[in-house]
Protein backbone atom coordinates (compact mmCIF):
# COMPACT_ATOMS: atom_id res chain seq x y z
CA UNK A 1 0.00 0.00 0.00
CA UNK A 2 2.66 2.31 1.05
CA UNK A 3 4.39 1.64 -2.73
CA UNK A 4 1.23 2.47 -3.93
CA UNK A 5 1.14 5.79 -2.73
CA UNK A 6 4.14 6.38 -2.97
CA UNK A 7 3.77 6.02 -6.79
CA UNK A 8 1.11 7.85 -7.30
CA UNK A 9 2.53 11.11 -5.63
CA UNK A 10 5.07 10.83 -8.21
CA UNK A 11 2.92 10.56 -10.77
CA UNK A 12 1.34 13.58 -9.58
CA UNK A 13 4.69 15.69 -8.92
CA UNK A 14 5.45 14.70 -12.50
CA UNK A 15 2.19 15.50 -14.06
CA UNK A 16 2.13 19.31 -12.27
CA UNK A 17 5.78 20.01 -13.91
CA UNK A 18 4.72 18.47 -17.32
CA UNK A 19 1.48 20.89 -16.72
CA UNK A 20 3.95 23.83 -16.04
CA UNK A 21 6.00 23.65 -18.38
CA UNK A 22 3.63 23.10 -21.08
CA UNK A 23 2.13 26.21 -20.09
CA UNK A 24 5.02 28.34 -19.45
CA UNK A 25 5.47 31.23 -21.28
CA UNK A 26 8.04 31.23 -24.02
CA UNK A 27 10.21 35.20 -24.51
CA UNK A 28 11.33 35.91 -27.70
CA UNK A 29 14.21 37.74 -28.26
CA UNK A 30 15.91 39.82 -30.93
CA UNK A 31 19.46 40.05 -31.65
CA UNK A 32 22.00 41.60 -34.29
CA UNK A 33 24.81 39.23 -35.72
CA UNK A 34 28.15 41.31 -34.64
CA UNK A 35 30.41 39.03 -36.47
CA UNK A 36 29.99 35.44 -38.49
CA UNK A 37 33.53 34.40 -39.53
CA UNK A 38 34.62 30.87 -39.15
CA UNK A 39 37.78 31.49 -41.86
CA UNK A 40 38.80 34.42 -39.44
CA UNK A 41 40.14 31.92 -36.75
CA UNK A 42 43.55 32.03 -35.07
CA UNK A 43 46.72 30.85 -36.39
CA UNK A 44 48.68 29.36 -33.54
CA UNK A 45 47.24 27.66 -30.66
CA UNK A 46 49.80 26.39 -27.62
CA UNK A 47 48.11 24.17 -24.91
CA UNK A 48 49.85 23.51 -21.65
CA UNK A 49 48.18 19.88 -19.80
CA UNK A 50 48.43 19.60 -16.46
CA UNK A 51 46.87 16.66 -16.30
CA UNK A 52 46.98 13.35 -18.93
CA UNK A 53 45.74 9.49 -17.94
CA UNK A 54 46.54 7.36 -20.35
CA UNK A 55 45.38 3.16 -20.06
CA UNK A 56 47.73 1.45 -21.63
CA UNK A 57 48.70 -2.91 -21.70
CA UNK A 58 51.90 -1.31 -21.92
CA UNK A 59 52.23 0.66 -18.95
CA UNK A 60 49.62 2.61 -17.61
CA UNK A 61 50.87 6.31 -17.36
CA UNK A 62 49.58 10.06 -16.24
CA UNK A 63 51.28 13.18 -16.73
CA UNK A 64 51.54 16.82 -18.58
CA UNK A 65 51.97 17.55 -21.77
CA UNK A 66 52.31 20.85 -24.06
CA UNK A 67 50.76 20.98 -27.36
CA UNK A 68 50.89 23.42 -30.36
CA UNK A 69 49.24 24.08 -33.27
CA UNK A 70 49.35 26.23 -36.46
CA UNK A 71 46.73 26.74 -39.14
CA UNK A 72 48.16 27.86 -42.30
CA UNK A 73 45.25 29.75 -44.09
CA UNK A 74 42.69 27.22 -45.48
CA UNK A 75 45.37 24.70 -47.02
CA UNK A 76 46.95 22.89 -43.74
CA UNK A 77 47.48 22.61 -40.49
CA UNK A 78 50.34 21.22 -38.71
CA UNK A 79 50.17 19.97 -34.91
CA UNK A 80 53.48 18.66 -32.11
CA UNK A 81 52.82 17.55 -28.83
CA UNK A 82 54.95 15.96 -26.20
CA UNK A 83 53.87 14.19 -23.17
CA UNK A 84 55.50 12.85 -20.13
CA UNK A 85 54.77 11.21 -16.61
CA UNK A 86 54.89 12.75 -13.66
CA UNK A 87 56.85 10.77 -11.61
CA UNK A 88 57.19 7.14 -11.33
CA UNK A 89 54.75 7.11 -7.75
CA UNK A 90 52.14 9.44 -9.77
CA UNK A 91 51.79 7.99 -12.30
CA UNK A 92 54.26 5.37 -14.30
CA UNK A 93 53.11 1.72 -13.34
CA UNK A 94 56.33 -0.11 -14.78
CA UNK A 95 58.65 1.72 -14.13
CA UNK A 96 57.32 2.48 -10.13
CA UNK A 97 57.01 -1.31 -10.17
CA UNK A 98 60.39 -2.35 -11.82
CA UNK A 99 62.02 0.52 -9.22
CA UNK A 100 60.08 -1.41 -6.49
CA UNK A 101 60.20 -4.99 -7.44
CA UNK A 102 62.91 -5.44 -10.31
CA UNK A 103 65.85 -8.18 -10.03
CA UNK A 104 67.20 -7.63 -12.77
CA UNK A 105 70.28 -4.71 -14.07
CA UNK A 106 67.71 -2.84 -16.61
CA UNK A 107 67.60 1.11 -15.46
CA UNK A 108 63.49 1.70 -15.82
CA UNK A 109 62.92 3.97 -18.01
CA UNK A 110 60.91 7.39 -17.96
CA UNK A 111 57.48 7.55 -20.17
CA UNK A 112 57.90 9.55 -22.77
CA UNK A 113 55.67 10.61 -25.71
CA UNK A 114 56.54 12.96 -28.97
CA UNK A 115 54.19 13.62 -32.09
CA UNK A 116 54.39 15.28 -35.40
CA UNK A 117 52.61 15.41 -38.22
CA UNK A 118 49.71 17.56 -40.13
CA UNK A 119 46.48 17.50 -42.00
CA UNK A 120 46.33 18.74 -45.37
CA UNK A 121 42.76 20.09 -46.20
CA UNK A 122 41.74 18.14 -48.68
CA UNK A 123 37.70 20.23 -48.61
CA UNK A 124 37.54 23.17 -46.96
CA UNK A 125 33.90 24.91 -47.33
CA UNK A 126 31.27 26.68 -44.88
CA UNK A 127 27.35 25.85 -45.33
CA UNK A 128 24.44 27.66 -43.83
CA UNK A 129 23.57 25.89 -40.25
CA UNK A 130 22.49 26.93 -36.37
CA UNK A 131 24.10 27.03 -33.27
CA UNK A 132 22.29 27.12 -29.68
CA UNK A 133 23.29 30.35 -27.73
CA UNK A 134 22.63 30.25 -24.50
CA UNK A 135 20.63 33.23 -22.41
CA UNK A 136 22.35 35.19 -19.64
CA UNK A 137 22.12 38.20 -17.64
CA UNK A 138 25.60 39.39 -15.97
CA UNK A 139 22.59 40.62 -13.18
CA UNK A 140 21.88 37.63 -12.25
CA UNK A 141 23.58 36.46 -9.10
CA UNK A 142 25.29 32.93 -9.19
CA UNK A 143 23.07 31.04 -7.07
CA UNK A 144 19.92 32.17 -9.09
CA UNK A 145 21.68 31.03 -12.07
CA UNK A 146 22.42 28.09 -10.84
CA UNK A 147 18.56 27.25 -9.97
CA UNK A 148 17.35 28.64 -13.32
CA UNK A 149 16.58 25.89 -16.38
CA UNK A 150 18.96 27.64 -18.64
CA UNK A 151 17.41 29.02 -22.28
CA UNK A 152 19.00 29.33 -25.65
CA UNK A 153 18.00 30.61 -28.65
CA UNK A 154 18.99 29.05 -32.29
CA UNK A 155 20.78 31.80 -34.28
CA UNK A 156 21.50 31.39 -37.85
CA UNK A 157 25.02 30.99 -38.13
CA UNK A 158 28.01 29.43 -41.11
CA UNK A 159 29.55 25.88 -40.09
CA UNK A 160 33.02 25.23 -41.51
CA UNK A 161 33.61 21.87 -42.50
CA UNK A 162 37.33 20.49 -43.18
CA UNK A 163 37.64 17.04 -44.72
CA UNK A 164 41.52 16.22 -44.02
CA UNK A 165 44.26 13.86 -44.80
CA UNK A 166 46.72 13.42 -41.78
CA UNK A 167 50.03 12.40 -41.47
CA UNK A 168 52.63 11.93 -38.99
CA UNK A 169 55.27 10.50 -36.78
CA UNK A 170 55.08 9.00 -32.99
CA UNK A 171 57.89 8.49 -30.95
CA UNK A 172 57.14 6.95 -27.26
CA UNK A 173 59.54 4.63 -24.73
CA UNK A 174 58.03 3.21 -21.45
CA UNK A 175 59.23 0.18 -19.00
CA UNK A 176 58.00 -2.82 -19.61
CA UNK A 177 56.87 -5.49 -17.68
CA UNK A 178 58.78 -8.91 -19.06
CA UNK A 179 57.15 -11.08 -16.74
CA UNK A 180 53.27 -10.65 -17.89
CA UNK A 181 54.03 -10.11 -21.35
CA UNK A 182 55.88 -13.96 -21.42
CA UNK A 183 52.66 -14.86 -19.70
CA UNK A 184 50.39 -13.12 -22.30
CA UNK A 185 53.04 -14.55 -25.65
CA UNK A 186 52.85 -18.19 -23.67
CA UNK A 187 56.30 -17.75 -23.05
CA UNK A 188 58.76 -18.56 -20.54
CA UNK A 189 62.41 -17.26 -19.54
CA UNK A 190 63.76 -20.30 -20.92
CA UNK A 191 63.04 -18.16 -24.29
CA UNK A 192 65.71 -15.57 -23.54
CA UNK A 193 68.73 -17.00 -24.24
CA UNK A 194 72.40 -14.98 -23.73
CA UNK A 195 75.67 -15.46 -25.88
CA UNK A 196 77.01 -18.68 -24.04
CA UNK A 197 73.38 -20.12 -25.13
CA UNK A 198 72.36 -20.19 -21.07
CA UNK A 199 68.84 -18.84 -20.38
CA UNK A 200 67.55 -17.02 -17.80
CA UNK A 201 66.63 -18.56 -14.61
CA UNK A 202 63.39 -18.58 -12.99
CA UNK A 203 64.08 -17.96 -9.44
CA UNK A 204 67.24 -16.66 -7.64
CA UNK A 205 68.57 -16.77 -4.17
CA UNK A 206 68.52 -13.40 -2.23
CA UNK A 207 70.66 -12.23 0.66
CA UNK A 208 69.05 -14.34 3.01
CA UNK A 209 69.97 -17.71 1.44
CA UNK A 210 65.89 -17.69 0.37
CA UNK A 211 64.62 -18.68 -2.98
CA UNK A 212 62.35 -15.63 -5.15
CA UNK A 213 61.26 -15.34 -8.55
CA UNK A 214 62.35 -13.98 -11.25
CA UNK A 215 61.34 -10.43 -11.62
CA UNK A 216 62.32 -8.94 -15.20
CA UNK A 217 61.93 -5.70 -16.38
CA UNK A 218 63.14 -4.35 -19.62
CA UNK A 219 62.48 -0.99 -22.11
CA UNK A 220 60.65 -0.41 -25.11
CA UNK A 221 61.65 1.59 -27.66
CA UNK A 222 58.85 2.77 -30.32
CA UNK A 223 59.20 5.28 -33.26
CA UNK A 224 55.17 4.61 -35.50
CA UNK A 225 54.15 6.71 -38.61
CA UNK A 226 50.67 7.72 -39.25
CA UNK A 227 48.12 7.99 -42.06
CA UNK A 228 44.72 9.17 -41.84
CA UNK A 229 41.95 11.16 -42.13
CA UNK A 230 39.74 13.64 -39.98
CA UNK A 231 36.69 15.92 -40.03
CA UNK A 232 36.78 19.32 -38.10
CA UNK A 233 33.71 21.63 -37.37
CA UNK A 234 34.12 25.09 -36.63
CA UNK A 235 31.56 28.06 -35.63
CA UNK A 236 33.35 31.75 -34.72
CA UNK A 237 29.76 33.42 -34.29
CA UNK A 238 28.94 36.54 -31.79
CA UNK A 239 25.58 37.93 -31.02
CA UNK A 240 24.04 40.61 -29.42
CA UNK A 241 20.92 40.05 -27.58
CA UNK A 242 17.91 42.74 -26.96
CA UNK A 243 17.48 41.37 -23.18
CA UNK A 244 20.75 39.53 -22.21
CA UNK A 245 24.05 39.26 -22.33
CA UNK A 246 26.57 39.28 -25.84
CA UNK A 247 27.23 35.69 -26.35
CA UNK A 248 29.71 33.90 -28.66
CA UNK A 249 29.82 30.06 -30.74
CA UNK A 250 34.07 29.79 -30.90
CA UNK A 251 33.77 26.01 -30.88
CA UNK A 252 36.47 24.27 -32.84
CA UNK A 253 36.22 19.72 -32.95
CA UNK A 254 37.68 17.98 -34.98
CA UNK A 255 37.49 13.23 -35.05
CA UNK A 256 39.81 11.80 -36.98
CA UNK A 257 40.93 7.89 -37.52
CA UNK A 258 45.13 7.20 -38.32
CA UNK A 259 46.53 3.37 -39.13
CA UNK A 260 49.44 3.20 -37.65
CA UNK A 261 52.99 1.45 -38.71
CA UNK A 262 55.81 1.24 -36.97
CA UNK A 263 59.15 0.87 -38.88
CA UNK A 264 61.25 1.02 -35.87
CA UNK A 265 60.90 -0.87 -32.74
CA UNK A 266 63.54 -1.98 -30.10
CA UNK A 267 63.02 -4.08 -26.91
CA UNK A 268 66.40 -4.32 -24.89
CA UNK A 269 67.78 -7.42 -23.88
CA UNK A 270 67.06 -8.38 -20.29
CA UNK A 271 70.71 -7.80 -18.25
CA UNK A 272 71.43 -10.22 -15.72
CA UNK A 273 74.76 -11.10 -13.66
CA UNK A 274 76.97 -9.62 -15.87
CA UNK A 275 75.03 -11.19 -19.38
CA UNK A 276 72.55 -9.90 -21.38
CA UNK A 277 69.73 -12.28 -22.55
CA UNK A 278 68.06 -11.64 -25.86
CA UNK A 279 64.62 -10.85 -26.00
CA UNK A 280 64.37 -11.44 -29.42
CA UNK A 281 61.75 -14.24 -28.98
CA UNK A 282 58.96 -11.61 -27.24
CA UNK A 283 56.84 -10.95 -30.42
CA UNK A 284 56.05 -7.44 -31.51
CA UNK A 285 53.36 -6.17 -33.16
CA UNK A 286 54.09 -3.42 -35.98
CA UNK A 287 50.75 -2.42 -36.84
CA UNK A 288 47.96 -0.07 -35.03
CA UNK A 289 45.07 1.83 -35.27
CA UNK A 290 43.27 4.63 -33.53
CA UNK A 291 39.67 7.09 -33.34
CA UNK A 292 40.13 10.59 -31.31
CA UNK A 293 38.52 13.76 -31.13
CA UNK A 294 39.82 17.10 -29.44
CA UNK A 295 38.33 20.17 -28.92
CA UNK A 296 38.86 23.87 -28.49
CA UNK A 297 37.67 27.21 -28.40
CA UNK A 298 38.84 30.35 -30.76
CA UNK A 299 40.01 32.56 -27.69
CA UNK A 300 43.09 34.28 -27.02
CA UNK A 301 43.00 32.44 -23.30
CA UNK A 302 40.72 29.35 -23.21
CA UNK A 303 40.96 25.52 -22.81
CA UNK A 304 41.04 22.26 -24.82
CA UNK A 305 40.47 18.70 -24.54
CA UNK A 306 40.89 15.65 -26.13
CA UNK A 307 40.84 11.74 -26.25
CA UNK A 308 42.21 8.69 -28.32
CA UNK A 309 41.15 4.82 -28.68
CA UNK A 310 43.05 2.42 -30.09
CA UNK A 311 45.74 -0.01 -30.37
CA UNK A 312 49.41 1.17 -30.46
CA UNK A 313 51.91 -0.89 -32.07
CA UNK A 314 53.90 -2.15 -29.15
CA UNK A 315 54.58 -5.79 -27.09
CA UNK A 316 51.75 -8.29 -29.12
CA UNK A 317 49.13 -8.51 -27.35
CA UNK A 318 49.78 -5.56 -25.69
CA UNK A 319 48.75 -2.55 -27.66
CA UNK A 320 45.05 -1.16 -26.81
CA UNK A 321 45.72 1.81 -25.29
CA UNK A 322 42.61 4.49 -24.09
CA UNK A 323 44.04 8.25 -23.28
CA UNK A 324 41.89 11.54 -22.06
CA UNK A 325 43.83 15.02 -21.91
CA UNK A 326 42.97 18.41 -20.93
CA UNK A 327 44.63 21.86 -21.02
CA UNK A 328 44.76 25.25 -19.35
CA UNK A 329 45.58 27.13 -20.08
CA UNK A 330 45.32 27.64 -24.04
CA UNK A 331 46.61 30.68 -25.50
CA UNK A 332 46.34 31.12 -29.56
CA UNK A 333 47.25 34.65 -32.03
CA UNK A 334 46.70 35.12 -35.38
CA UNK A 335 50.04 36.14 -35.56
CA UNK A 336 49.30 39.11 -37.14
CA UNK A 337 51.15 42.53 -35.77
CA UNK A 338 50.90 44.81 -38.09
CA UNK A 339 48.35 48.05 -38.04
CA UNK A 340 47.91 51.05 -40.67
CA UNK A 341 49.80 53.79 -40.54
CA UNK A 342 49.02 57.16 -42.34
CA UNK A 343 51.09 59.79 -43.41
CA UNK A 344 50.34 63.18 -41.33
Amino acid sequence: MVNVRTTLICLLLLSSVMAFSQTTEKVAVTFDELYDEPYSINKLFIAFQPLYGEIFATNVNAGYGVEAQYFHKNKFNIKAQFRKSYSSKFMDFNRENALQNSTVSNVPEVFNYFEFGGTYHIKDFDEASTTKIFLHRKKMTSTRWAATLATYAEVPSKLRKIYGARMGMVIWDATVDINRTLDKQNLSYANLINSENNSLPETYVDGNGVTQDMMAFSNLYSTNAYIGASLTWIRNIAVSFDKFDNAVDDGMFNVYFDVLFAPSMKLDPVSYNGFDYSTSAIKLNKIGARLGFEGKYNRTLGWSYGGELGYRPSLDGRGFFAVFKIAFPVFSSNLDNKVEAFKK
